[in-house]
């Protein structure tokens, strides 16, 4: 059984101590944790971290109105996410709404009462920690990616525990840095209007990009995952740069993908 103890152990042993951490998390990969996701939380917290997640909650999609079609734009008018059909009720920032695939442990930062949540229907994070409010306070409907630019500016880390870098959010603002624009998508706010968003695109092939940022990453072993943190502000600028210099590092294996093709040609047009 994985300890609070050989968490927070290695939480230090990375150098995260007191520090802002963005965290994506597999609680799987700990074996069986002793309190479970709350303890992985309490853990960070007793290393006087904040912790910063990826909250998404796609349940509050809408369907784009007819007359606001974006070319390339990774037609949008198939983005359902996997709703049969349009939601009715609309996000807000005090919601314990998020998707189930981000996680067990960014679930219990969101339940968190002490958390704070993006003003983001579709692609919110949320924080708890003294940093939270710098590190979320920023984010808009049209501006998703702010958390990740304010945990670079904050020279804070991405951790990936147990997770490769397919599921590294902050690679969505390294397209940005490119040139890239995010795509476009529609959601019901706290009032039930519909509101254009942004929002990253497919991340399956970001796992190209370990030749240019894998070199940054310090690991340790917890439980039976790899722990591998990197620092924000550099891994987005290695990215970026990278991204620039070759548009299909970040394409995925399906070459048909509508959503990396129009990535590669600079996002969708505004």
């Amino acid at each position: 059984m994985t300890t609070i103890h050989e968490i927070r152990s290695a939480i230090n042993g990375l150098g995260l101590s007191g520090q802002p951490v963005c965290l994506h998390a597999s609680l799987r990969s700990l074996g069986k944790v002793d309190g479970g996701a709350r303890s992985v939380v309490d853990a960070f917290l007793s290393e006087r971290c904040t912790l910063l997640v990826p909250a998404f909650s796609w349940r509050y999609v809408v369907s784009a109105p007819s007359d606001r079609r974006i070319e390339r734009n990774g037609r949008d008018d198939a983005v359902r996410a996997s709703a049969e059909q349009d939601a009715t009720e609309g996000y807000s920032v005090s919601t314990a709404e998020i998707d189930s695939d981000m996680g067990a442990v960014a679930a219990a930062v969101v339940r968190s009462q002490d958390r704070l949540r993006g003003n983001h229907p579709l692609c919110s994070f949320a924080a708890v920690g003294a940093l939270a409010d710098p590190l979320i306070t920023e984010q808009q409907p049209l501006d998703a990616m702010a958390p990740m630019r304010q945990l670079a500016d904050a020279n804070g880390f991405v951790l990936l525990a147990g997770v490769d870098l397919n599921s590294m959010t902050l690679l969505h603002w390294a397209e940005q840095l490119a040139g890239r624009s995010l795509f476009r998508r529609w959601a019901l706010d706290a009032n039930r209007h519909a509101v254009e968003v942004e929002a990253g695109g497919c991340s399956a092939g970001f796992g190209n990009l370990e030749t240019t940022v894998g070199g940054l990453s310090k690991e340790a072993q917890v439980g039976r995952g790899l722990w591998r943190a990197f620092p924000a502000a550099e891994a987005a600028r290695l990215a970026s740069d990278a991204i620039r210099r070759e548009p299909a590092i970040t394409h995925c294996a399906d070459t048909g993908c509508a959503r990396c093709n129009d990535a590669m040609l600079g996002g969708p047009l505004l």
